[in-house]
């Protein structure tokens, strides 16, 4: 996997869905606000499987501009897939990722990424002052915040943010899958990187229809079970299934226990106990299970999935960025 491409010092990944109206615009705010880097950065944008113009849009885009590289998706992935497809694609020593609605202002970009040169590897934009409604989008990102810090022990004022700058080495080796871009930096901790975050304008969406919703408050908490797995036990598996098995194991032999006590000492019968009896058990032999289960994760954390290789996305083509990635685009046709 190539982290960096000489010549390369800044790639801007956007996902797009459906967003033609706001594509031009936006690809001339970037060009703007990466002038300070002329020739040295890239335009990664993600078509993942828009259904209005947002291809052609952008093809037009690419057309003009060299800096513009255009990966279009077969069908609608996800954002997640959408930028794991910008990661692997790639080539600058940084990577800044943004939404393709212009909610996110990219003139914030040069500020973010002075923060990486101050020393940390994970600048995250914080929307301050967020233009969004507040029954629907706000206070269940302001909880779902708080309980992402709390789970993961990486405490940022905003996730949900998309305008974020990432040092190619920290953020291209992570898998992604289900909603997981959002926890990309609780993801990275493992690796100990150093965290910042940044004031960032958030601007009212002008053009298109949000893909927000409260809906996705409850897939984001299953994720965060996934996260918090990965974070804190996927080395270590026994750890969590041994410590349930352990609590109820030990619960059903103590119950088991007392039951077996009385019926020598004749202080009751069994027959009158059976329910107790039944449930002791139960406890008893699920604990051991839960510590089996353990035991056989340990074992398959060491062929974890990640060592497939397997991609979650298929590629229909890729515009620009030289014969290496249209020899892939190509292949996966």
């Amino acid at each position: 996997m190539t982290i960096d491409q000489p010549g390369v010092d800044i790639s801007v990944v956007i996902p797009v869905y459906d967003e033609a109206p706001n594509l031009a615009e936006l690809h001339r705010e970037l060009g703007t606000a990466l002038a300070p880097w002329a020739g040295r950065y890239e335009l990664l944008f993600v078509d993942d499987g828009s259904r209005d113009e947002s291809y052609q849009v952008l093809s037009r885009i690419q057309a003009g501009d060299p800096h513009v590289r255009v990966i279009q998706l077969r069908r609608n992935f996800g954002q997640t897939a959408a930028f794991a497809a910008g990661f692997d694609r790639a080539r600058g020593r940084l990577i800044v990722t943004l939404d393709g609605d212009r909610q996110n202002d990219p003139a914030d970009i040069p500020a973010l990424v002075g923060r990486i040169d101050e020393g940390y590897d994970i600048v995250c934009g914080w929307r301050r002052n967020r233009q969004d409604p507040w029954l629907s989008r706000r206070l269940p990102s302001q909880l779902a915040n708080r309980l992402i810090s709390w789970a993961t022990g990486v405490h940022l004022n905003d996730y949900g943010c998309s305008l974020k700058v990432f040092r190619a080495e920290v953020v291209k080796p992570l898998k992604l899958y289900g909603e997981l871009h959002r926890f990309l930096p609780a993801l990275a901790s493992e690796m100990g990187v150093r965290i910042a975050e940044q004031p960032v304008n958030h601007r009212p969406r002008t053009q298109g229809r949000s893909k927000y919703g409260i809906s996705r408050t409850a897939r984001v908490i299953l994720d965060l079970l996934t996260v918090k797995f990965l974070v804190s036990y996927s080395t270590r598996p026994l750890q969590i299934f041994g410590l349930i098995g352990g609590v109820m194991g030990g619960i059903g032999a103590v119950i088991l226990g007392y039951l077996g006590i009385a019926r020598l000492l004749e202080w009751t019968s069994l027959n009158e106990r059976l329910p107790f009896v039944l449930f002791g058990i139960l406890l008893l032999f699920t604990g051991l299970q839960f510590v089996t289960l353990g035991l056989l994760a340990e074992m398959q954390s060491r062929t974890y999935h990640e060592s497939q290789g397997k991609r979650i996305y298929a590629i229909r083509r890729v515009l620009g960025g030289g014969s290496a990635d249209q020899a892939a685009s190509t292949a996966s046709d």
